[in-house]
């Protein structure tokens, strides 16, 4: 699909793996993802101990309204700063930004001990600290063509998909054993001492990336933010290829959003316990750690044929696959299937992205990505459960609803990968 050509002797992961500033910033950003996904647990576990006293007072016994409350405060920012966070970054040295993030967050996570156990201070610092982790990822996506050339795009988005997914599988995985390990052993404060050291090993990390940046924006003369954000429309706008391969990757994690409800209700179809549904979506982890290899080996070989197209058709596949599906070996082996699919589309879309958009506009462009992604994530979390109980509820059977929310699924999304593509295409077409 990537309308680039790139040589096939400086492709690949094996020249990628031999990129010393590309080895820091992925290993950076990977050990921050998964300090982003143990200080959603550290939130869980801090109100479920009950140190922090209810705000209001009439809270002291609605424990869900109080998570519920946390979890708004951590998913707002996103919403509410994804463009500005990219009107920033346009104006400041990437590298920098990404090391100020981690340094902040970790000094924020570390002052919780000394603060007082109210709700409300735990409210605040969980806003502030998801409002500084809005600056990172725009800072991430415009860094990697720094660090890569052109024609290693592909392969370095691949790998970055692959091990976001990784690091919320490991994040989720490790931070309640972790931190009952850590607090047994050295206290309570010891858990936010971890997690702010894994933020300033990843600023370190970061801090060892060797990059030459060459347009840094005026930080501090002719600031106007809103100017910026209507530069930035206007460039999507006018530039059909980058708005078009964001639409697709907007459809992407719309239906990564959708599976993660769903697959609560399809681990305890195909022998799991419902609350092992995290085994289902570490499959999909695993595919798109394949598809990263495959992208990464041969996908100079396919830039040419419709990666996105494949991949969209490959989700809506497994996602009917499923509504048929009892047997465990066979759900691990689609789910798996469904991360590769999901590989097809990133890894072409986020490279063609990054290329087609100027340095000086990464920033903003890819601000806006991060809020659209945001906003994405949110609708299908909101509706899929609801919808699916609606549908169970009409037909008078969990097992059919389940299916047929599936089955609908699957054929939706194969037709939205299919007028996306439609249009891409086209477009492809007119600048080749």
């Amino acid at each position: 699909m990537h309308p680039a050509s790139p040589p096939p002797d400086r492709s690949g992961l094996d020249a990628l793996l031999r990129n010393r500033p590309f080895l820091a910033l992925w290993t950076g950003q990977l050990l921050a993802q998964v300090a982003d996904k143990i200080f959603y647990v550290l939130l869980i576990i801090l109100l479920k101990t009950g140190d922090y006293l209810p705000w209001p007072v009439s809270w002291q016994h609605s424990g869900n309204s109080m998570l519920s409350a946390v979890m708004i405060a951590y998913t707002v920012p996103a919403i509410v700063f994804g463009s500005a966070a990219g009107i920033v970054v346009d104006r400041f040295s990437k590298k920098q930004m990404l090391i100020a993030c981690n340094v902040i967050r970790a000094g924020l996570i570390v002052a919780l001990p000394f603060l007082p156990k109210a709700f409300v201070v735990l409210l605040t610092m969980t806003f502030l600290i998801s409002t500084v982790t809005q600056f990172f990822a725009p800072a991430e996506a415009a860094a990697v063509p720094l660090v890569v050339g052109r024609e290693g795009l592909m392969s370095a988005n691949a790998l970055f998909a692959s091990s976001t997914m990784g690091g919320i599988i490991i994040g989720m995985t490790i931070g309640e054993p972790l931190f009952s390990w850590v607090k047994h052993s050295f206290g309570s404060a010891s858990q936010e001492f971890l997690l702010g050291a894994l933020y300033l090993i990843s600023a370190g990390l970061i801090y060892a990336m060797q990059i030459k940046e060459g347009h840094v924006g005026s930080s501090g003369k002719n600031v106007h933010p809103w100017q910026d954000l209507k530069e930035g429309l206007r460039y999507l706008k006018h530039n059909h290829l980058v708005s078009n391969a964001m639409v697709q990757l907007t459809i992407l994690y719309s239906v990564f959003a959708a599976l993660q409800v769903l697959a609560i209700a399809l681990s305890g179809k195909i022998g799991l316990k419902e609350t092992q549904f995290g085994f289902l979506l570490a499959a999909a982890g695993v595919g798109m750690v394949f598809g990263a290899g495959f992208l990464g080996h041969w996908g100079s070989r396919f830039h040419h044929k419709p990666l996105p197209l494949i991949g969209f058709l490959m989700m809506g596949f497994v996602l009917a696959m499923f509504a048929f599906t009892r047997q465990l070996w066979v759900g691990f082996g689609l789910s798996a299937l469904f991360g590769f699919g999901a590989s097809l589309i990133n890894g072409p879309m986020q490279a063609l992205i990054q290329e087609k958009t100027p340095e000086s506009m990464r920033g903003k462009v890819f601000g806006l990505e991060n809020n659209a992604i945001n906003i994405a994530l949110s609708v299908p979390l909101a509706i899929t459960g609801p919808l699916t109980d609606a549908v169970s509820k009409a037909v008078r059977s969990d097992d059919l609803g389940l299916r047929i929310v599936l089955l609908s699924l699957g054929f939706l999304v194969s037709v939205m990968g299919m007028v996306a593509w439609r249009h891409t295409r086209k477009v492809l077409q007119d600048v080749l």
